[in-house]
């Protein structure tokens, strides 16, 4: 197997995208260096090895990418909605620096491989599957005006160290995402978690921003770290693609399945037009990842919220 006993770091693997990732190259037979500055990995494993280091300082992105031969860079900051709306520099600036930083690390430490994710944010707007040839067709939205394009200049900046070095970089640009380990804090997380802990608090009236009417295209998080671990594998040539589910629902429909099956459809349900909801329709186009490397989801929508409403639960019955 690919990543059977290989050195593989993953940046972010305390956070939602690496702790998946993390899971899957376990799987795989692969040992993990995980950085961690502020919080503990939440998997334990013989294979796992953890590091303090702050990667926003070049010295220690050296010392955490030295004697591996992969990265994963999972780390650094999302944009929900909210958080965008209230402070929109902080994903931009976190982004920044340490995708730069991690860059030039793996360049200059000699990794093989380096998976990078970009954003379906940096598309321009459309009313269909975006495919990957239309990134640079238009502007992005306007509501991801700094954030798409720190992701379209986070894409040049990986060709540019991929035409200077024989360092081998994938491309990968996600749709939403969801599932166990996200954020499900009401004010800062994406839109499923952040319904599914106030479903379960039985909000009443159960206020959702927007009209309800925007479309989106959500997959599973398991389903995109085996994607990511297959095109580091098969398709690491700064050449992006689409990793997402492949078909979209309206947040009206993702409403009725998380209040039904968390017991709370009996509320009611109002929708605040006024409130910022980002872009009114995105979906990623995915054939270029079925044929590059046959990638297709495996987990349905209604069977990734019940597995994350399920998790959820169990998480908030820990002790802490």
């Amino acid at each position: 197997m690919f990543y059977t006993n290989k050195k593989v770091l993953v940046t972010g693997g305390s956070g939602f995208v690496g702790t998946a990732i993390v899971k899957q190259l376990l799987e795989s037979g692969a040992h993990v260096r995980i950085p961690v500055r502020n919080r503990k990995p939440v998997i334990v494993h013989p294979n796992i090895e953890t590091m303090q280091a702050d990667l926003s300082i070049h010295e220690e992105c050296v010392k955490a990418a030295t004697g591996v031969e992969y990265v994963f860079h999972a780390a650094g900051a999302v944009a929900a909605a909210a958080v965008n709306a209230t402070n929109p520099m902080s994903a931009i600036t976190s982004n920044l620096v340490l995708t730069v930083r991690m860059l030039e690390a793996a360049w200059q430490t000699g990794v093989d491989r380096f998976l990078l994710f970009s954003s379906s944010t940096a598309y321009p707007a459309a009313d269909h599957a975006v495919k990957e040839e239309e990134m640079w067709g238009g502007p992005t939205y306007p509501f991801y005006f700094g954030y798409g394009w720190m992701r379209r200049y986070l894409e040049r900046i990986a060709e540019f160290v991929g035409q200077k070095s024989s360092l081998k970089i994938a491309l990968v640009r996600p749709t939403a995402v969801y599932g166990p380990w996200d954020n499900f804090d009401s004010h800062s997380g994406h839109v499923i978690p952040a319904l599914i802990k106030r479903a379960l608090e039985k909000e009443n009236p159960f206020v959702v921003w927007g009209t309800g009417d925007e479309v989106r295209d959500f997959l599973f998080i398991d389903d995109l770290a085996r994607g990511c671990l297959t095109m580091l594998e098969k398709h690491a040539c700064c050449d992006p693609v689409n990793i997402g589910y492949g078909s979209a629902v309206t947040i009206k429909q993702i409403v009725e399945i998380i209040l039904r099956e968390t017991g709370h459809d009996s509320a009611k349900v109002s929708y605040d037009s006024t409130k910022p909801v980002a872009i009114p329709f995105r979906m990623v186009d995915i054939t270029k990842s079925q044929k590059l490397f046959k990638f297709k989801p495996s987990v349905s929508l209604e069977q990734g919220l019940i597995a994350t409403i399920g998790w959820y639960l169990d998480s908030i019955k820990k002790p802490a």
